[in-house]
């Protein structure tokens, strides 16, 4: 049997990089999908494309057997996904992964999640053999917060509240054992850590990973947006606070056991990542 073809958007990013050599751990050939030629995926068939050109789109999913739909970060993604959606079906992929995420439904309060919602609504009325990954905050988010964790601190709008985050590995991981498998037509799997977490715990990982002490802070919604004026465009931000106001009520704290089915190994602890991302931590 020849090797299916995987075409992976956003092959660059916290998802898609690890994703790559993981599909190819399982024999597949990867076709990588970037924006930018300048930044070629090693050991992938590079093709430059771009969500927002539909004629790029559709010649980057030529002959490709299988297809994993990253997330953009704007404020169209879902109309973007589901434009995707419709041209890897009109150009005959076998198989669609989506990358959504914990908890999108479409009366959600929370922006992302409405829009996850509804690319899952579209993708699922298409008749394409397709399957749902939802993961949970990723454990991998902790590196935007890297310069203030290295000076000893990091704060957020969560106060004590548990979440059951998630290492962009194991998400990688689960995807392309979906995407190279058989059983996963119409399925929808949450993908998590193998617990809930506080941000105290966190902080106490990354404290003993480094050998320095780090403190969490809660703070109020409005000082953290006062913090990201500038960083991101005001929508994105309105998004986060309202995904930290999800995480607050508690929304986000239930355990499944999706990784492991479908990895065969155990989901990464906070304490696994802290290790392993330690140096990213300390001051320079």
């Amino acid at each position: 049997m020849n090797a299916p073809t995987v075409l992976v958007t956003g092959a660059t990013g916290t998802v898609g990089s690890t994703l790559v050599p993981a599909l190819q751990a399982r024999g597949a050939d990867v076709r990588a999908m970037t924006r930018n030629p300048d930044r070629p995926v090693p050991g992938a068939e590079n093709v430059v494309a771009d969500l927002r050109n539909p004629e790029s789109v559709t010649a980057a999913l030529k002959g490709v057997d299988a297809a994993f739909l990253n997330s953009p970060s704007a404020a169209d993604a879902a109309a973007l996904q589901i434009r995707f959606a419709e041209l890897a079906r009109g150009a005959g992929v076998d198989r669609l992964v989506v990358l959504s995420q914990y908890a999108a439904r479409p009366d959600s309060p929370v922006r992302f999640l409405r829009w996850h919602a509804e690319v899952e609504a579209h993708v699922h009325q298409l008749g394409l053999d397709h399957t749902v990954l939802r993961p949970n905050l990723y454990m991998q988010a902790l590196l935007a917060f890297a310069g203030t964790i290295a000076q000893g601190r990091f704060a957020a709008p969560i106060g004590g509240a548990a979440v059951s985050t998630v290492d962009t590995r194991d998400v990688a991981e689960a995807a392309a054992a979906v995407l190279t498998g058989a059983g996963h037509t119409g399925r929808t799997y949450t993908l998590t850590g193998p617990r809930a977490v506080t941000h105290d715990q966190i902080a106490q990982a990354l404290s003993t990973a480094t050998g320095r002490a780090i403190a969490f802070h809660d703070v109020p919604s409005d000082r953290f947006a006062a913090a990201l004026d500038g960083m991101l465009p005001p929508w994105q931000v309105a998004g986060l606070l309202e995904d930290y106001a999800h995480y607050a009520r508690g929304e986000a704290a239930d355990v499944h056991t999706s990784v492991a089915d479908l990895t065969g190994h155990p989901a990464r602890d906070i304490t696994d990542f802290a290790h392993d991302y330690s140096a990213a931590f300390i001051p320079a």
